[in-house]
């Protein structure tokens, strides 16, 4: 937990933090070109987090560059800011915060971009374990392009013994599908086959189609997808316990539970639980009612890392609790008797 110290003060309030990801030749580039060349009038500073190549077109930087230093961070004409990462993300943070924090560079926003065969789970748990970061900005959502034309083939193939398919993880992960190149699919039982297939790997994340990866700044940042409207903005179906005859080993578990939970008892069971089975929980998201406190708590967590965070009170909502798990081997029922046994009641 971070000292007081390290919370910022209200003239410099965290900055949000969208991770784009997807598999490779998602689109994520173009969507980052239209993002550097729009007139949206946000200070922006884009991330590409590759140790290769920079996936931003060399002629977009030729013709919109404004400033280039020695540190690699690139101001764009609109005023963004591109990045690009061959050294430590968490180092290229600190030098985004030690300028916001000295007045000399106001972001309203931050994009990484992930690399097309990576799992997005090391950028996200940057924002969870690393003081400084958590002190200066906040993950509002990881934002996941999806290639209509060619993604089944990637959820299909097949991993050597003990790899992962990171295709698969990069939809379970996110906060937001973005169903790119749709104008590529021209049947709609087509599309409507595939989204029903990233909904089983996947259910709350909402699905948006797009073409060209042409979609409003509004759905790449400021969803908040780690406050409580994004959790209760789920699909209706989310929580509905619903058979599918399929092969895929990642599933999501949803959960709601009326009464009020024992603080400790409930944070016992999710750190054992991420400490035994987190190399198979790639998220895990939750509103919870906590006896004796009238504020909700939205818990949130990457593999073996969680996080929580107080929102504002309940007031006269039910206190529901409402917890979401995304992952491989999950066992419905242990999840839910393991569950039941921190309600305050037992």
């Amino acid at each position: 937990m971070a000292s007081s110290a390290e919370v910022p003060s209200a003239e410099v309030p965290l900055v949000p933090v969208t991770v784009l990801t997807g598999f490779l030749g998602s689109g994520k580039t173009t969507l980052l070109n239209h993002i550097l060349t729009a007139k949206h009038g946000k200070k922006i500073a884009v991330i590409e987090n590759e140790f290769g190549d920079v996936g931003i077109d060399d002629m977009l930087l030729q013709k919109n560059t404004k400033m280039q230093s020695d540190e690699e961070i690139i101001e764009m004409m609109n005023g963004c800011i591109c990045c690009t990462v061959r050294q430590d993300l968490i180092v290229v943070l600190e030098k985004l915060a030690k300028r916001v924090k000295a007045g000399t560079l106001k972001l309203d926003g931050v994009i990484i971009e992930t690399t097309g065969m990576a799992d997005p789970a090391p950028v996200a748990q940057t924002f969870f374990v690393d003081d400084m970061v958590k002190a200066s900005f906040k993950l509002d959502g990881i934002v996941t392009l999806v290639d209509a034309k060619h993604v089944e083939q990637h959820l299909d193939e097949e991993k050597p013994e003990g790899a992962e398919n990171e295709a698969v993880e990069q939809v379970a992960f996110a906060d937001r599908l973005l169903l790119n190149k749709v104008d590529l699919v021209p049947e709609e039982a087509d599309l409507q086959r595939l989204e029903k297939r990233l909904r089983e790997i996947n259910k709350f994340a909402p699905i948006r189609r797009c073409q060209n990866a042409s979609v409003a700044l509004e759905q790449v940042m400021g969803i908040r997808a780690f406050e409580l409207e994004r959790v209760l903005e789920m699909d209706p179906e989310f929580l509905t316990d619903s058979e599918h005859e399929h092969d895929a080993t990642v599933t999501s578990v949803g959960f709601e539970l009326c009464g009020e939970l024992n603080m400790e008892r409930t944070n016992a069971w999710i750190a054992a639980l991420l400490r035994d089975k987190g190399i198979d929980i790639y998220r895990m998201k939750g509103v919870l009612a906590m006896a004796g406190c009238d504020d909700k708590y939205v818990y949130q967590g990457v593999h073996m890392l969680f996080t929580g965070e107080v929102l504002g009170p309940w007031g006269d909502a039910p206190r529901v609790n409402r917890l979401i798990f995304i992952g491989k081997n999950l066992d419905k029922p242990s999840l839910q008797s393991s569950l039941e046994a921190c309600l305050e009641s037992k």
